[in-house]
């Protein structure tokens, strides 16, 4: 049956006869459901990699702005979807979102095919790419509630790291798929050389860059059926006690996503450049992305009917201190984790794939370079490490605690930070910039493999620091603010490129990190901790 109306995985006789099996079947129905999500979320941080290979036109900034677009819808969608499975349950909610991520899949593949497409048009697809960001909070939340306290560890670590792998299989994937004509469609030459995972694709060779959106239909479909056939809404009065009919389950969720739309629209109308935008100042989007999620919180508040004090319920984790420090702590790993994965590949081709050089007394960067790497091979190896480590960061805290793991990763994303930035200061001044490549890609595998042990060791801390109710809710909340990550990050690398400063973002993310390595000490491992190592 889909409803499950008796459900107690703390007890051990309970968990061995019937919450094992059931847990386990909705665990790998949800892990690549979710990886189909990130895939569909962060796939411009790939796709526009081969844009600028072959011409279409725009600028490099304008380019970085598509996956800042997508990270910012995904990360304000999450914030309702943290409150999803309580309103309408774990099978009708991953049913539904995986269907919606079909919308972005199929305009995306239609839009590719010709390059006088306007900007807006891109702009408005990364903007519904979002559906997939805002999956991870609800599936997160969901999975929670299938395992007893003692397994969340291992058990939120492989839905969110094989969940994760969503980046890495799009990032391999999707440079394969452009090479042949599988579902039609006109093809477009190479201006540039480009590259798959098994070698460089030289310029002039055909492209059929639209599979990168109709691929995850292949995927989608089926994963949609089982998600529906396969999965369970726990009916109880500690999870969903009344959700109702599917149909009003998926109308509930469809009316708390249009809030986190409407909320990332109004901020992306004031960050963005015109024509689609204000183009109000860089620095307050500081003050815009708190506004949004402030801005989505309150609407959220004014939902008439039975969803109101259901979400007054769930409120009640914005009471607990913790849930401002796990907050910050988790964007730290998991903020830098996708904030990286979707600006990784742009930022390879535009610091290493350009030779740097003076010309009239100015430094120019447009000169291709014929010996830098390509980024299409080597980008998917950080989220690929990232999402591969993850579970283990989990099953270590489970042994000697969470805080303590987060702590030493944090030494080593600090450092890491910043001799990235000293390689990318020595690549953006050098006519070779190739010559700095192998540290600076091997800094970011660092950082990227810390992050990953990191989410691992945080997910036990959230597990441990709040109540079985609050638990779910802290995680989707959490996983909400970090996914801004995905925003800043992109936004400020191109920031700093255009600036001609792009160890500046560096530096900047490495003081933020030394602020999470006193936050984390202070409240779960110094002398006046409350919890001590959870």
């Amino acid at each position: 049956m889909a409803d499950i109306k008796e459900w107690d995985v703390e007890n051990a006789e309970f968990w061995d006869k019937t919450g094992k099996k059931t847990a386990n079947r909705n665990l790998w129905i949800s892990i690549p459901s979710l990886l189909c999500g990130f895939a569909v979320w962060l796939y411009w941080g790939i796709i526009t990699v081969q844009m600028l290979n072959l011409g279409f036109p725009f600028t490099q900034a304008e380019l970085f702005t598509l996956a800042s677009i997508a990270g910012l819808t995904g990360a304000t969608l999450r914030i309702p979807s943290s409150f999803f499975i309580r309103i309408a349950g774990g099978r009708n909610t991953v049913f539904f979102t995986t269907a919606l991520l079909m919308i972005p899949a199929i305009g995306t593949g239609i839009a590719l095919q010709d390059k006088d497409t306007p900007l807006w048009i891109f702009q408005l697809l990364a903007f519904f790419s979002g559906f997939g960001g805002g999956n991870f909070a609800s599936s997160m939340s969901n999975i929670s509630f299938f395992f007893p306290k003692r397994m969340q560890g291992l058990a939120l670590g492989l839905n969110a790291g094989l969940g994760n792998f969503g980046v890495t299989t799009m990032q391999i994937l999707v440079p394969l798929v452009m090479t042949v004509g599988m579902f039609g469609g006109t093809s477009l030459t190479l201006v540039s050389a480009s590259g798959t995972l098994i070698g460089k694709i030289p310029a002039g060779s055909e492209t059929y860059i639209q599979n990168a959106g109709f691929i995850w239909l292949v995927f989608l479909i089926p994963l949609a059926f089982a998600g529906w056939f396969g999965m369970n809404n726990i009916r109880t009065q500690e999870v969903s006690p009344h959700i109702g009919s599917a149909l009003n389950s998926m109308a509930k969720i469809t009316g708390m996503l249009i809030i986190g739309f409407i909320a990332a629209a109004a901020g992306l109308y004031l960050i963005l450049p015109a024509p689609t935008g204000l183009g109000l100042p860089d620095w307050c989007k500081w003050i815009i992305l708190p506004s949004v999620i402030t801005a989505t919180v309150y609407m959220l508040k004014l939902l008439p009917g039975e969803i109101k004090p259901n979400l007054q319920r769930q409120f009640k984790i914005f009471g607990n201190k913790h849930t401002w420090v796990m907050s910050v702590i988790y964007t730290m790993t998991f903020g830098s984790f996708i904030g990286y994965s979707a600006a990784f590949a742009l930022a390879i081709k535009v610091i290493f794939g350009f030779q740097h050089v003076l010309v009239d007394g100015a430094m120019t960067h447009t000169t291709l370079n014929p010996n830098g790497p390509s980024a299409l091979m080597y980008a998917w190896m950080g989220p690929f490490i990232g999402a591969l480590i993850r579970p283990v960061g989990g099953w270590i805290s489970d042994k000697v605690g969470g805080a303590k793991v987060t702590q030493f990763i944090t030494v080593i994303m600090v450092a890491s930070a910043l001799g990235a930035g000293y390689y990318m200061k020595a690549a953006y001044g050098s006519a070779t910039p190739e010559e700095y490549f192998v540290p600076f890609f091997l800094l970011f595998l660092a950082l990227f493999a810390a992050s990953g042990i990191g989410n691992g060791s945080t997910f036990r801390t959230i597990a441990m620091v709040f109540p079985k109710e609050q638990a779910g809710p802290v995680l989707g909340w959490t996983s909400a603010v970090a996914a801004y990550g995905a925003f800043i990050i992109p936004k400020v690398f191109g920031e700093q490129i255009k600036a001609t400063t792009p160890e500046y973002a560096m530096y900047g993310i490495a003081i933020f990190y030394f602020v999470c390595l006193l936050l984390n000490f202070w409240y779960y491992l110094g002398p006046k901790a409350e919890i001590k190592n959870p």
